[in-house]
């Protein structure tokens, strides 16, 4: 089974190089890592380019935004199966993708999910958040439940049926396409409780500036669902309160 890692990077020279070095560290081996720059301006791609020969597919070149450049990228994936790590994530150990594979192969699964973390943007060993999943229920969509983005794979042909990223939003298409999984009885979920991923916090959603117009994507897509509109939206951003707390009374660091 082939693995295709899609990371979209634009002006991010200090992380991409761990983001890289995180797959190609990976004891599977059967992974296709996909980098689109977006037309970095500030040396990515010199930082990028003693990588290029072990990377599956790289280009440069301006995009139509993080959506566009996701969609580019999946496209372009041969694997059977697609997951996304961002420029500022890496994979929580070594046998990330190993214990993914495992996950589809012994079950019947189209979609594989699992549990997240976020760190300190200048020390990844200081754990600021922890996304915890759960077996999946229909129910919980209505409380804000969903599952962290970047700890989800699905098979290649899930995106051939039904549909990719939303370009027409900026900031919580990911949401969107998630609630489009996980609303349809015909794609088998599967949840794997391992930790799969780190991200540094301090990406596109994060930034308090922006978390104005994520909440109002997020009500739009919620809508469109029909979920229960400002209900299911507090939900969503009050579950994010224990994820900050329980870092604060227990130590992630060696987990």
């Amino acid at each position: 089974m082939k693995i295709s890692v899609i990371t979209i990077v634009y002006n991010n020279r200090d992380c991409i190089s761990s983001c890289i070095e995180s797959v190609l560290n990976q004891s599977y081996s059967n992974v296709e890592h996909i980098v689109i720059d977006g037309g970095s301006t500030d040396g990515t791609q010199k930082i990028i380019e003693p990588y290029i020969a072990k990377l599956g597919y790289y280009k440069s070149e301006k995009d139509n935004g993080l959506y566009n450049a996701l969609n580019k990228g999946i496209k372009l994936a041969t694997g059977d199966v697609i997951g996304i790590l961002h420029s500022d994530d890496f994979y929580f150990d070594e046998d990330v993708l190993e214990n993914v594979v495992h996950s589809f192969k012994n079950t019947s699964a189209d979609l594989i999910y699992g549990n997240g973390m976020y760190v300190a943007e200048n020390d990844v060993n200081n754990v600021k958040r922890v996304y915890k999943a759960k077996p999946f229920k229909k129910r919980y969509l209505g409380f804000g439940w969903i599952p962290l983005h970047t700890t989800i794979y699905v098979k290649k042909n899930v995106f051939q049926e039904y549909g990719f990223y939303n370009e027409d939003y900026s900031i919580a298409s990911d949401y969107d396409i998630s609630l489009r999984w996980f609303t349809n009885m015909k794609i088998e979920k599967v949840f794997l409780n391992k930790y799969l991923v780190k991200m540094r916090l301090g990406g596109k959603s994060t930034t308090a500036n922006l978390q104005k117009l994520k909440s109002s994507e997020d009500f739009a897509i919620i809508n469109e669902f029909k979920l229960f509109g400002w209900f299911t939206l507090f939900f969503k951003i009050f579950r994010k309160i224990p994820q900050y707390i329980i870092p604060r009374i227990r130590n992630y660091e060696a987990e």
